[in-house]
């Protein structure tokens, strides 16, 4: 009797200590409940917003009108201040979003040429790239100030390079920047530091280089579509580890919760549209045709179980939605219609 009671005992403290006897799959839905994708809508000049759990349009909403017509073109959430950060090429500027009703709270300016940007996973910093006057601005998503714009390396800019993927390290330490442009066969991936701004490495990549990481391993990955591969480099060294071939490679999606990379074949017309890599052996588990052409970017839930991707063009206005199960292998289970040349896009809570 003594030994029932002091298993009921230690089965009360689990119980206590552990009150998410949530099972995993229970983790993730409540991680995607009540998530909404945001799409950048670059020739409608707005933005549209899915549900994640029916994946039904909830609504669009212009962008304020400017000097220009606005023209969307990627969209980052941060934490900090509950905001959704989209880019108006157009009118060189920032148009800042309130993510709870998507009420518009400000315009920040940038550069010329407003186009990737990225924010560290604290919300410390969002990183503009301006692509006209070959600049950064990074943008502190708490005050909405401008932080600092930074020149891009002036030996590159004279060689015809211009600024065009950006990502942020795990901690927020480092940022790393694409450049294209360049005549040859390689186009730069430039890393910097953070807090002084300063160039740190570069090396050469292949040829229209996007890039993406992930928080499990040390290294940092650049599809290139016109280089038909993925390159792996040391996060901290930008010293080459591997190279995986990947034709056509572009848009860049990788969760935080997986070992798998998704990119897209954007040249492809569709056929092989989809890329999932093994992170572990950097090798392609398998590919999804996409029923329509120019599968450009990529954006997923946090459990990594539903996967998104816009299909660019100026005509273009759809959106495919793909499940991902245990082999982690995009299946098609819908489309969405946006606005028209839906571009960047971003999963917002």
């Amino acid at each position: 009797m003594k030994s029932k009671k002091i298993l009921i005992l230690l089965l009360l403290l689990l119980a206590a200590l552990f009150p998410a006897s949530l099972t995993l799959a229970q983790t993730q839905v409540d991680a995607n409940a009540g998530g909404k994708i945001v799409v950048a809508n670059r020739a409608s000049g707005s933005i549209s917003v899915i549900d994640t759990q029916t994946d039904e349009l909830l609504g669009t909403y212009d962008l304020p009108a400017g000097e220009n017509d606005p023209e969307p073109m990627y969209v980052v959430f941060t934490r900090t201040g509950n905001r959704v950060f989209v880019g108006d090429r157009a009118n060189d500027q920032v148009v800042v979003f309130r993510a709870r009703d998507f009420s518009v709270e400000d315009v920040i300016p940038a550069g010329e040429g407003v186009f990737h940007m990225w924010a560290d996973a604290r919300g410390n910093q969002l990183w503009v790239n301006n692509d006209i006057d070959n600049t950064i601005t990074v943008i502190n998503p708490g005050t909405l100030t401008v932080e600092a714009t930074i020149d891009l390396p002036a030996d590159l800019v004279a060689m015809g390079g211009k600024p065009h993927d950006v990502v942020l390290g795990p901690l927020g330490n480092y940022a790393y920047v694409t450049m294209l442009g360049f005549a040859g066969d390689n186009d730069y991936l430039v890393q910097y530091d953070a807090n002084t701004f300063a160039e740190v490495n570069r090396a050469p990549v292949g040829k229209d280089p996007h890039v993406s990481l992930t928080f499990h391993n040390e290294f940092i990955y650049v599809p290139a579509q016109n280089s038909d591969l993925v390159s792996v480099f040391n996060r901290y060294t930008l010293d080459l580890v591997d190279e995986i071939a990947a034709p056509g490679a572009h848009g860049a999606g990788m969760p935080l919760s997986s070992q798998v990379f998704y990119t897209t074949n954007l040249p492809n017309g569709g056929t092989d549209g989809l890329m999932a890599i093994d992170l572990r052996t950097n090798t392609i588990l398998g590919t999804t045709d996409t029923p329509y052409a120019v599968p450009h970017n990529i954006a997923l839930t946090p459990a990594a179980d539903k996967l998104y991707v816009t299909h660019s063009g100026g005509t273009s206005d759809k959106v495919t939605v793909y499940e991902i199960g245990a082999d982690h292998l995009p299946v098609l289970v819908d489309e969405v219609t946006v606005g028209f040349n839906p571009f960047g896009l971003s999963y917002v809570p």
